[in-house]
């Protein structure tokens, strides 16, 4: 049996009050409208605050500061297999969120964020949080 590589990936829990960031995967995309936190793949020579900066930018148009890492899952798909590295941050003042990759985003509670069909390896990471 041939062992998948582990494909690096972020997460962001942006959080502003009692409220999260999330966002719903394009229809178009590998787990297409599940709801999921922001994020992507680590790029050589990043670092997992580094690659969560430039994807909250790529997708958000949004500026982040405050990074800390909060947990990580591995997480086998069944074409892949991903390790997510949560790290929770903050939206820069004067910085808002803009959909620019994702159907659409939304703030929520975390009893809000309960009823969302999530992505599995962001449901298993909301599981493990008490944020």
């Amino acid at each position: 049996m041939v062992e998948k590589r582990i494909i690096e990936v972020v997460g962001a829990i942006i959080k502003d009050g009692d409220r999260y960031l999330v966002g719903q995967r394009a229809a178009n995309k590998s787990q297409g409208g599940l709801w999921e936190f922001m994020g992507g793949k680590i790029e050589p020579g990043e670092t997992p605050e580094q690659a969560l900066a430039r994807e909250c930018r790529e997708e958000l148009a949004l500026e982040i500061e405050n990074e800390k890492i909060i947990d990580a899952v591995i997480h086998d798909y069944p074409e892949k297999t991903i390790r997510l590295t949560l790290i929770a941050c903050t939206p820069k003042t004067g910085s808002a969120p803009v959909a620019l990759e994702h159907q659409q985003i939304r703030w929520v509670t975390r009893d809000e964020m309960a009823a969302l069909p999530f992505c599995p390896a962001d449901a298993d990471l909301i599981k493990m949080l008490s944020f």
